[in-house]
């Protein structure tokens, strides 16, 4: 049997995914097992719709197993995104291929800036250019590895998709995990563009779409809007996180700098930025203009505030996801669980109850993982109760 693995958001589930799950069958893997960020994504905000709706969309949309990428790793960088997503495909003991959306679909190329990437003389040159030159850390790798390797292998730097295709081939490398690679080129509308491409939309200008109440049918799989216009209709849809902002703007305001310091990915006193800008803006949108930089993305400023504001902080990265937890079950999801109870090397996780089995460790992700979903509850059209993470089960297709 050949199992292949997905990192996915399905933020949401989108007939660009779809086309990925259908490019990874005609490539001869009988079964799919796909890691969803949960109720958090990585560009810094709370996912369209609750992470058990998300994975319903994807196993009637043929995928065969939903396990949860915990917020830790969900809401952090490309690096210990992709390492807390593999950590789990590897831990599930069954995966031996990664497929994903690449702009180049290149595999040989983006394997050749994996190895690049992780050589000791790139790295310090990176740091030394990065500090002259105040560019962000990102664009300083990118034009280094141009100068010294060529602008060919430099350009899947400059894509989003390849750029995480390329973190999660180092992840695999860094693991010694036994995964081949399926590239597949990515169709229609790129990361964050606007207009439709042969009929598919970003993700980006869907959720615009949702968040505006305009149609969205005609971007999505028919499951996966019947299941989104569900959870619009019970008010379990759109998140939105502007219902936060005060929220976000309070918790930051009643830290000093060194306790946003705390949070991933702060370097080179940006939590004395985020710190100011807290203390005057009155939304989000200011918060994140008055707190940007040269050498900050927008995207890296909105994971510091919001795992700042969910009590995310930079040594819980420093380790792997220590469960499997499972959010829904597909066609071919049962055998995949059977087989996986015998080979897994981490526990699987079926509802909540199982976590009191496991090491402190794992409780503390679980425990951020509830306080987390208690806050996104919030950023619904009606909000829920506390202890959603209690009361949500499995979805079994």
């Amino acid at each position: 049997m050949s199992v292949a693995g997905v990192v996915a958001e399905y933020n949401p589930f989108h007939k660009g995914h779809a086309f990925q799950v259908e490019e990874t069958r005609r490539a001869g893997h009988e079964y799919i097992v796909a890691v969803m960020s949960g109720n958090y994504v990585q560009r810094g905000e709370p996912a369209i719709m609750p992470k058990h709706a998300r994975a319903k969309a994807a196993v009637l949309n043929g995928v065969d197993l939903v396990i949860e990428l915990p917020t830790v790793w969900a809401s952090a960088g490309a690096m210990f995104f992709a390492r807390g997503a593999v950590g789990l495909l590897d831990g599930l003991g069954l995966v031996d291929c990664l497929s994903f959306g690449s702009e180049s679909a290149d595999g040989e190329l983006l394997q050749k800036a994996a190895r690049i990437l992780d050589s000791p003389e790139l790295n310090s040159g990176i740091i030394g250019q990065n500090m002259i030159e105040g560019e962000t850390f990102a664009k300083a790798r990118s034009r280094l590895v141009s100068e010294m390797y060529g602008e060919e292998t430099a350009s899947v730097l400059e894509n989003p998709n390849d750029t995480l295709a390329v973190e999660y081939i180092r992840a695999i490398n860094g693991f010694g995990c036994d995964f081949k690679i399926l590239p597949i080129r990515r169709k229609g509308a790129g990361h964050d563009q606007k207009g439709d491409f042969d009929g598919f939309a970003s993700a980006s200008q869907i959720r615009n779409k949702i968040l505006q109440d305009v149609p969205f049918d005609e971007f999505l799989p028919e499951a996966s809007s019947k299941i989104l216009s569900e959870e619009v209709l019970a008010g379990r849809a759109p998140a939105d996180y502007r219902k936060l902002e005060t929220a976000v703007i309070y918790a930051l305001r009643s830290k000093n700098a060194e306790e946003i310091a705390k949070a991933p990915d702060v370097s080179e006193g940006i939590e004395n930025r985020i710190y100011k800008a807290a203390a005057q803006a009155s939304s989000l949108t200011e918060l994140f203009e008055k707190a940007k930089s040269k050498r900050y993305t927008h995207a890296r400023i909105r994971r510091i505030v919001l795992n700042s504001f969910l009590g995310v902080e930079e040594m819980m990265l420093h380790s792997l996801p220590p469960y499997i937890r499972v959010l829904a079950v597909g066609q071919g999801g049962k055998e995949l669980l059977r087989l996986a109870r015998k080979k897994a090397k981490l526990p699987i996780v079926m509802k909540a109850a199982d976590i009191k089995k496991l090491d402190d460790k794992a409780k503390a992700v679980f425990d951020t993982e509830c306080r987390a979903t208690d806050i996104y509850s919030l950023s619904l059209p009606k909000p829920l109760p506390s202890g959603e993470e209690f009361r949500s089960e499995v979805f079994v297709l």
